[in-house]
């Protein structure tokens, strides 16, 4: 079962378009922690790790239902952990 749906995903495209980062220069890769022993929908976790290809810059947040990990991307993003980033329009080489 994959950890992002849909949704998350499409978000997750929308906000690099709107602080003009290309969306073919991030890479998404999933870990699913979750234990096989329980049938519970809400024990659903795991790890992304969100890696950007021109910098090799990454970072890993912890997701599964109920997570922020958008948010925190966000703030990443913002912060400049992921390299320059110009809001609304694609950075200046």
């Amino acid at each position: 079962m994959e950890l992002i749906d849909t949704d998350e995903h499409s978000r997750f495209l929308s906000m690099l378009e709107r602080h003009g980062l290309p969306t073919n220069d991030f890479i998404l890769s999933e870990v699913d922690t979750t234990d096989p022993k329980t049938d519970e929908i809400f024990a659903l976790q795991g790890w992304l790790s969100i890696r950007r290809l021109s910098n090799n810059l990454q970072h890993e947040y912890l997701i599964g239902d109920e997570s922020d990990w958008l948010e925190h991307f966000s703030r990443d993003v913002h912060a400049g952990a992921f390299g320059p980033y110009v809001s609304g329009r694609r950075p200046h080489e």
